[in-house]
């Protein structure tokens, strides 16, 4: 018998003593011209949603991003760590760093930290050397590129969806439908994931950001 009384003991409320998770779906696809992300904004603890307006697409260098999912404090401090090393990298050849290396840096610090961090992260932007590219690092640090990546708690819900309906050769507007309807149809049946849907669009002019309010989510049979 335990001599120590856990919070849940003590009639301290799981919210107030859970950590902050990005229950989460996340979704990076690429186009000719770059890439398209997509994530919700619900960031959970425990059951108690503890934000409706997170954003989980994290910008680590001009044209490079990661969306974040497992625990917020993991990941939040990756792409801090990802972005100072590109910041030196550039600063020191005087060159915009590639998709491939910011990857890499994920791979290394998740790989080397495994066993004491959550987090599952996709990385992805465009380069002068390969163009638009997703990376897709889920946890334990295994790192590939993909076509297009999908991750988080809402993602086992729609892998069945993402496989039929993806094409090669899509346009950016077909990617931006792709995965807004895939964030919503997770949104929909996982409740970790909600809020609203971020989307941005990654090309060598640079990141456009666009929003979907929870209100305008598409819907399908249950409209």
């Amino acid at each position: 018998m335990s001599l120590i009384e856990s919070p849940v003991d003590q009639g301290i409320p799981e919210w107030m003593t859970s950590e902050h998770m990005t229950g989460t779906t996340i979704m990076a696809v690429e186009f000719a011209d770059g890439v398209v992300f997509g994530a919700d904004s619900r960031t959970s603890t425990g059951s108690y949603v503890a934000n409706r307006v997170t954003d989980k697409l994290t910008q680590v260098s001009e044209k490079i991003y990661c969306c974040r999912s497992g625990s917020a404090a993991d990941t939040q401090a990756i792409a801090d760590y990802v972005k100072f090393f590109l910041d030196l990298q550039e600063n020191e050849t005087n060159e915009e760093p590639t998709v491939e290396i910011a990857s890499r840096i994920f791979q290394l610090l998740c790989y080397q930290n495994r066993d004491n961090l959550m987090a599952s992260i996709i990385c992805a932007g465009w380069d002068k050397v390969k163009g638009g590219q997703v990376y897709c690092l889920p946890l334990g640090g295994m790192c590939v590129r993909m076509p297009f990546a999908i991750g988080g708690s809402g993602s086992t819900y729609i892998y069945g969806h993402c496989d039929n309906t993806y094409k090669s050769g899509m346009s950016e507007q077909e990617c931006l439908k792709f995965v807004s309807d895939a964030v919503a149809l997770a949104m929909h049946r996982d409740g970790s994931s909600g809020g609203m849907i971020r989307l941005a669009v990654l090309t060598k002019d640079g990141c456009r950001r666009l929003n979907i309010p929870g209100n305008e989510l598409p819907t399908f049979w249950s409209k």
